[in-house]
């Protein structure tokens, strides 16, 4: 019994110190390295993560090539990996730019229908104030005493001058 209890003991901190191994290493993006038991963020791409469970660490200076044609493999298989995840920060970034692309042409065809529907308004009003004035009645108006006072010739020509011009702008 006392054997067992000893190999027990000794069976828990062997699992207990390959647990502390499970850990993650990578670089950030600031070019800090980070020592973590979860793993990186998905916006780390995978050629900084430098320890993983289940991955032996990298030798610190990797081991000369015998032939120049073991290395060429090597190097393509690296610019391959490099460009894949580029490819897909591209991707990604293409995807958000046309996002982004998009809202703004929304939003700038919202803002012109906006416009148009308050030209429209105007002209609506102009004409019908155009109207009044060539109908030939008395028009009266509110100057800034609060007095009611009604339009001379002068007055209803230079109105109907600035009618004109919002029609002119409005109403096309």
């Amino acid at each position: 019994m006392k054997y067992t209890a000893r190999a027990f003991l000794f069976a828990m901190t062997l699992a207990a110190s390959l647990a502390a191994q499970a850990q993650y290493q990578w670089v950030d993006h600031s070019g800090r390295r980070v020592f973590s038991d979860q793993p990186p963020p998905a916006d780390i791409p995978a050629r900084n993560i430098l320890k993983q469970p289940g991955m032996r660490v990298a030798p610190a200076a990797p081991a000369p090539a015998p032939a120049q044609t073991v290395a060429a493999p090597m190097a393509t298989q690296a610019a391959a990996q490099g460009a894949s995840a580029a490819g897909g920060q591209d991707k990604a970034l293409e995807e958000r730019k046309k996002k982004a692309e998009a809202a703004e042409a929304a939003k700038k065809k919202a803002e012109e229908a906006k416009l148009a529907a308050q030209r429209a308004d105007n002209c609506k009003r102009a004409r019908a104030a155009k109207a009044s004035l060539d109908s030939g009645i008395r028009i009266a108006r509110t100057n800034e005493k609060g007095e009611r006072e009604i339009l001379d010739d002068a007055q209803r020509a230079a109105e109907a001058k600035r009618i004109d011009e919002i029609i002119q702008a409005d109403c096309k």
